[in-house]
Protein backbone atom coordinates (compact mmCIF):
# COMPACT_ATOMS: atom_id res chain seq x y z
CA UNK A 1 0.00 0.00 0.00
CA UNK A 2 1.19 3.52 -0.90
CA UNK A 3 2.28 5.83 1.95
CA UNK A 4 1.03 8.68 0.48
CA UNK A 5 4.26 10.91 1.75
CA UNK A 6 2.82 14.17 2.80
CA UNK A 7 5.44 16.94 1.05
CA UNK A 8 7.61 17.04 -1.87
CA UNK A 9 10.98 15.64 -1.40
CA UNK A 10 12.40 18.59 -3.77
CA UNK A 11 10.70 21.77 -2.76
CA UNK A 12 8.92 20.52 0.25
CA UNK A 13 5.72 21.81 -0.94
CA UNK A 14 3.03 20.30 1.38
CA UNK A 15 0.97 17.21 -0.71
CA UNK A 16 -1.86 16.09 1.15
CA UNK A 17 -3.76 12.61 -0.09
CA UNK A 18 -5.74 13.89 -2.38
CA UNK A 19 -3.29 16.14 -4.11
CA UNK A 20 -3.33 16.11 -7.80
CA UNK A 21 0.30 18.00 -8.62
CA UNK A 22 1.88 14.68 -6.23
CA UNK A 23 4.07 12.37 -8.71
CA UNK A 24 6.28 8.91 -7.48
CA UNK A 25 8.86 6.95 -8.95
CA UNK A 26 8.37 3.46 -8.30
CA UNK A 27 10.00 3.05 -5.00
CA UNK A 28 7.09 5.76 -3.74
CA UNK A 29 9.75 8.85 -4.22
CA UNK A 30 7.30 11.93 -4.26
CA UNK A 31 7.72 15.29 -5.64
CA UNK A 32 5.21 17.94 -6.72
CA UNK A 33 4.69 17.92 -10.67
CA UNK A 34 6.99 20.60 -11.02
CA UNK A 35 10.17 19.22 -9.37
CA UNK A 36 9.43 16.28 -11.01
CA UNK A 37 8.63 17.37 -14.68
CA UNK A 38 10.54 20.46 -14.83
CA UNK A 39 13.80 20.39 -12.17
CA UNK A 40 14.23 16.57 -12.64
CA UNK A 41 13.23 16.65 -16.54
CA UNK A 42 11.32 12.80 -15.46
CA UNK A 43 14.36 11.20 -13.79
CA UNK A 44 13.85 10.59 -10.00
CA UNK A 45 17.65 11.39 -8.39
CA UNK A 46 17.33 8.42 -5.81
CA UNK A 47 16.72 5.80 -8.41
CA UNK A 48 16.80 6.47 -11.91
CA UNK A 49 12.75 5.96 -12.74
CA UNK A 50 10.67 8.16 -14.08
CA UNK A 51 7.46 9.63 -12.35
CA UNK A 52 3.48 9.19 -12.64
CA UNK A 53 1.15 10.92 -10.98
CA UNK A 54 -0.08 9.59 -7.26
CA UNK A 55 -3.15 7.73 -7.22
CA UNK A 56 -6.06 9.33 -4.76
CA UNK A 57 -7.07 6.99 -1.88
CA UNK A 58 -10.38 6.95 -1.95
CA UNK A 59 -11.73 8.85 1.58
CA UNK A 60 -13.21 5.98 3.17
CA UNK A 61 -10.11 3.98 2.74
CA UNK A 62 -7.96 6.86 3.87
CA UNK A 63 -9.62 6.93 7.11
CA UNK A 64 -9.47 2.81 7.47
CA UNK A 65 -5.36 3.55 5.96
CA UNK A 66 -4.37 6.54 6.38
CA UNK A 67 -1.42 8.77 4.70
CA UNK A 68 2.10 8.51 6.49
CA UNK A 69 2.65 11.80 8.43
CA UNK A 70 6.47 11.14 7.87
CA UNK A 71 7.54 14.30 5.80
CA UNK A 72 11.13 12.99 3.95
CA UNK A 73 14.00 15.73 3.94
CA UNK A 74 14.19 17.79 1.30
CA UNK A 75 17.57 16.85 -0.49
CA UNK A 76 17.71 17.34 -4.03
CA UNK A 77 21.23 17.95 -5.18
CA UNK A 78 21.23 19.91 -8.32
CA UNK A 79 24.76 19.21 -9.64
CA UNK A 80 24.51 15.70 -8.39
CA UNK A 81 21.46 15.43 -10.43
CA UNK A 82 22.60 17.42 -13.62
CA UNK A 83 25.15 14.55 -13.82
CA UNK A 84 22.69 11.40 -12.82
CA UNK A 85 20.71 12.63 -15.24
CA UNK A 86 23.26 13.05 -18.38
CA UNK A 87 23.80 9.44 -17.53
CA UNK A 88 19.76 8.68 -19.06
CA UNK A 89 18.83 11.43 -20.58
CA UNK A 90 18.09 9.74 -23.97
CA UNK A 91 17.30 6.09 -22.34
CA UNK A 92 13.28 5.46 -22.39
CA UNK A 93 11.85 4.66 -18.57
CA UNK A 94 11.51 1.22 -19.70
CA UNK A 95 15.24 0.61 -20.66
CA UNK A 96 16.82 2.33 -18.06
Amino acid sequence: MLELRPSCEGCGKTLPPNANDAMICSFECTFCEVCALTTLRNVCPNCGGNFQHRPIRPAAMLAKHPATPDRHPVRVDEAAHDAFFARYRDTPPSQR
